[in-house]
């Protein structure tokens, strides 16, 4: 039997995921492995918290506890939540476990021996302060190709181009602020530059792989690859298997994709099968498919398949797969700013099925998709209740209510009957086709289709009519509809796995819905078995449960920031003056800072830094009565002083300075 490896991309223990990492990666990987179970074959789906790197580590710093502390907690939390959601792995694992460890080393060893690993003394940021060598993220700066400000040491987000540290503008650390000194390391390299024509060969050549990564992939392979730093100053993670790099580990992304083949050996340990994983990952003829978000396509088109090729004897990916990014209500997700619904937070209220529904059926894996509490709700309503639920409750009632809970014989069938019982053969073999394309959003608008046709069947036949005057007429109807009912529940088990059981349970199958099999979809249910009294499958949403989420998100929102009680002397504290800007320019070398020069009475002059060039210029800002915290410790931003605080208003879009609404004089207290 072919062995199928569907792989998810390894999220960061640092967070609890959302709606974005669902929609990009574990339903659609959870949707394939399905799909490959039901055709039969010995398909396992394998997935980790990744808990490794400085995401880790710089959230251990924040909470004050460690690394292994962080993972801990959430591994725990997106387990749980991914399982909630019916994401089916055969194993979740961790990167944190020691046998990941181990292969993690035995890859850095033999890809040296190969040739692709090399030691060169680079320079790197040193922090004055700390003591110590910063890591990629432990450094942020301006990026130096599109000048976007807290532009990470290893990547900007705002232009996606991943850098060095050394490359930031205006750079420091990011625990302490002191601007780092560059100083000699050594480290390690990997030859990716060296495999360059290989990987170009194997992205042009693999007709799996989704267009999306293809191009995004080709486009850096025409800038020409760079070899990579894979070795980072830091105690946590995988210990540097040379002599000389006692304090120095992997870097995480040198690491984290091997702990796709450490789950998969610890998965098949766990059965008693301690070899087992080479027929996953090194014999003939197994397929791997890669599910990630768009924002990993560099490490899995052409980082994993270069490593993979100078290691050797492991198997290359058949696919990679990326799903494209998720907005919220039309603006982008941020945790930041608590404009996100977790997965967590989600389920709180609703079932998951609505949720696998909705993210598939919005919009196609490799475009943008925007989640709508008002969309979600119509589709919820509109969709599975009114179509599928509508339709498959129906019919299994009037089974249950007036042929004894037994699927009724059919008698000579006419033309409309023999149409809907093709619909069930044609809608399968599509299904099939679009899956395998990936094309996920596709196939599951074909199976909607399938239960609006028996809808519409049921209506056209109207059964009712003839359960007096022609019950064998009405008895044909239902027969043919029962037969589309059970086709559905099997189709729509890897999109809506509860529901389809639900569906299953309800006709008294044998056995689970998750272990039938796709050839099996046209195969009829025989006249005479019973089954059980139907419940609806769907209850719809009301206006007053969609608002209540409407408004728990906005709150969510205006309450960052909020910060714990203080007392009326604790407030008194701060010394609140108008000021008058009598002078402003641009800080050189960043987008959103100003330097205002502040009369706050007296000629007393104090100059004050604020991130507010994006919404106000140079000229305007001139001879503006302002309100202002003057009695603030003088602090360094970008190496320039700033020695008041200026108030304004933020609500997530834009910055609004505060201001009398009457002429005053500078150094006027606030009260």
């Amino acid at each position: 039997m072919k062995k199928i490896l569907v792989t998810a991309a390894l999220p960061y223990a640092n967070y609890r995921l959302h709606l974005g990492h669902l929609r990009s990666t574990y339903i659609p990987a959870d949707i394939f492995a399905r799909f490959k179970r039901l055709q039969g074959y010995d398909a396992a789906y394998i997935c980790a918290t990744d808990e490794h790197g400085t995401p880790i580590a710089v959230e251990a710093e924040k909470e004050h506890i460690t690394p292994k502390a962080v993972a801990d907690k959430y591994h725990a939390l997106i387990r749980q939540d991914l399982q909630k959601m019916g994401c089916s792995f055969d194993i979740f694992s961790r990167t944190t476990e020691p046998a990941h460890d181990e292969l993690t080393q035995d890859f850095f060893s033999r890809i040296l021996e190969n040739g692709y690993i090399y030691e060169s003394e680079i320079e790197q940021f040193y922090c004055p302060k700390d003591k110590r060598f910063l890591p990629d993220r432990y450094v942020q700066g301006n990026c130096p190709h599109c000048k976007a400000e807290n532009a990470r040491g290893d990547q900007c987000e705002s232009c996606g181009r991943y850098l060095k540290p050394t490359e930031l503008i205006a750079p420091y650390c990011i625990t302490c602020g002191t601007r780092p000194i560059i100083r000699a390391t050594k480290h390690w390299f990997f030859k990716l530059s060296a495999l360059q024509p290989f990987v170009e060969g194997w992205l042009k050549g693999n007709k799996r792989i989704a267009s999306n990564v293809k191009n995004y992939a080709i486009q850096w392979i025409n800038e020409g690859l760079r070899d990579w730093c894979i070795t980072r100053d830091m105690k946590w993670g995988t210990p540097v298997p040379m002599e000389g790099a006692e304090d120095k580990v992997l870097y995480v992304w040198f690491d984290a994709p091997i702990g796709y083949i450490t789950a998969t050996r610890l998965w098949q340990e766990s059965k008693g099968n301690p070899n087992g994983w080479h027929q996953y990952w090194q014999s003939e003829g197994s397929e791997i498919y890669h599910f990630i978000g768009k924002d990993i396509i560099y490490h899995h088109a052409i980082f994993w398949p270069a490593m993979l090729k100078a290691r050797g004897e492991y198997n290359l990916p058949t696919a990679v797969v990326a799903g494209e990014y998720l907005t919220l209500e039309g603006k982008k997700m941020s945790k930041t700013r608590r404009w996100v619904v977790e997965i967590s937070e989600y389920l709180k209220t609703f079932e998951p099925d609505p949720l696998r529904y909705y993210l598939t059926i919005s919009s196609p894996l490799n475009k943008d998709a925007d989640f709508s509490w008002d969309d979600f709700a119509k589709r919820h309503n509109d969709e599975l209740a009114d179509i599928l639920g509508n339709f498959i409750h129906r019919n299994l009632s009037f089974v249950a209510n007036y042929f004894d809970a037994k699927i009724p014989a059919p008698a000579e069938m006419n033309e409309d009957d023999k149409v809907a019982l093709k619909k069930i053969r044609e809608a399968a073999d599509q299904v099939a086709i679009f899956l395998d394309e990936f094309s996920f959003h596709s196939a599951l608008k074909t199976i909607i289709d399938l239960a609006a046709h028996g809808n519409k069947y049921f209506n056209d036949k109207e059964p009712w009519k003839f359960l007096k005057t022609a019950k064998e007429s009405a008895a044909t109807t239902l027969n043919v509809g029962t037969q589309i009912v059970k086709a559905l529940a099997i189709m729509l088990e890897p999109f809506l796995p509860f529901t389809a059981e639900k569906i299953w349970s309800t006709l008294d199958m044998e056995g689970s819905i998750h272990e039938q099999r796709w050839q099996d979809i046209p195969k009829e249910i025989s006249p005479g078995h019973a089954i059980l009294k139907p419940q609806p499958l769907f209850v719809k949403i009301e206006d007053k449960t969609l608002q209540k989420q409407k408004e728990e998100l906005k709150e969510s929102l205006e309450a960052v920031g909020t910060k714990p009680q203080i007392t009326m002397e604790d407030f008194m504290k701060n010394d609140l003056r108008i000021g008058k800007i009598v002078d402003a320019e641009r800080v050189k070398g960043s987008d959103k800072l100003l330097k205002l020069l502040v009369d706050i009475g007296g000629k007393n002059i104090k100059q004050a830094i604020s991130g507010i060039a994006q919404q106000y210029t140079v000229e305007e800002l001139k001879g503006r009565e302002i309100a202002v915290i003057v009695n603030l410790k003088p602090t360094k931003i970008f190496d320039v002083e700033s020695q008041v605080m200026i108030l304004a208003a933020e609500d997530g879009e834009k910055i609004v300075i505060l201001q009398p609404n009457q002429p005053t004089m500078p150094g006027s207290k606030i009260r």
